[in-house]
């Protein structure tokens, strides 16, 4: 199984690097599309949707990113979704884990996948329109997050930070994976001249990004295993050998992207 996951690993490793810096802009859009209709397709799975349902719930996800393409990508279009995703993260889905709200197979359950996953798409287009690096960065960030969570976990943690959605899970996780943040963040500032020490006000408004990109990283997480719980399975599917699916993989990105998004469009 490590094997198998080191593997799968690598060749999406490679596999990124390729699509951020060798194709084409309008190739590395397509393939953003293509995730999220992937990862929607997965999603209709989680509603327990039939097999010819799920490709044409992943098509419908595909058609207003392709309509935004053809309409040049508009900067406004494409923030003002990352927007309604932040709204989303920040105010529905901590009631939603609060109360426990089931998902379901109708018009409500379909629209969150939308909310899920289309600006997630318009979040990486805009990231990636401002730099293929700064793309890298941001998703570099919630990696950095999950990992420094796992291990501050494993190794301290005592306290379950929401038993009922996701036992594995702890405050001293969180806090762990706030720290690795923070330096990361603070560390890259630095190196690309954005901040610096003498402006403490910028310092400490970099710091407050951080620690809410932070928060927002663990709400994708905390979301996707809820919705997995309710469903009654392990993984969002077996796409990727050991790894699970797509939606394992960018749960954490479809809640922080918008974020980061808006974050590089107002620093600009």
């Amino acid at each position: 199984m490590l094997k198998t996951r080191v593997v799968t690993a690598l060749f999406l490793a490679a596999g990124l690097l390729a699509v951020l810096f060798l194709l084409p802009p309008g190739g590395a859009v397509a393939v953003f599309a293509a995730i999220v209709a992937l990862a929607a397709w997965e999603w209709a799975g989680l509603l327990r949707m039939a097999q010819r349902q799920r490709w044409i719930y992943a098509i419908l996800i595909l058609i207003p990113c392709a309509c935004i393409y053809l309409l040049g990508m508009p900067s406004r279009l494409l923030v003002g979704l990352c927007w309604l995703a932040l709204v989303f993260w920040l105010s529905l889905v901590p009631l939603w884990l609060g109360r426990g709200w089931p998902l379901r197979n109708d018009p409500g359950g379909m629209t969150v996948g939308c909310l899920l996953l289309i600006p997630s798409w318009a979040a990486m287009v805009v990231l990636y329109n401002k730099g293929p690096l700064l793309l890298l960065a941001a998703m570099a960030l919630v990696w950095v997050a999950d990992i420094a969570a796992y291990f501050a976990g494993r190794a301290w943690g005592r306290h379950k930070l929401a038993p009922l959605i996701s036992p594995g899970k702890t405050w001293e996780g969180a806090a762990g994976a706030l720290l690795a943040v923070l330096a990361y963040g603070i560390a890259l500032g630095l190196a690309s001249g954005r901040l610096s020490l003498t402006e403490p006000r910028v310092i400490a408004w970099a710091v407050a990004a951080l620690a809410l990109a932070t928060g927002v990283s663990i709400l994708g997480d905390l979301f996707e295993s809820m919705t997995k719980r309710q469903a009654g399975i392990k993984d969002s599917s077996q796409l990727l050998p050991g790894h699970g699916g797509v939606l394992d993989r960018i749960d954490s990105l479809t809640s922080t992207l918008p974020l980061l998004a808006l974050a590089a469009q107002l620093g600009t």
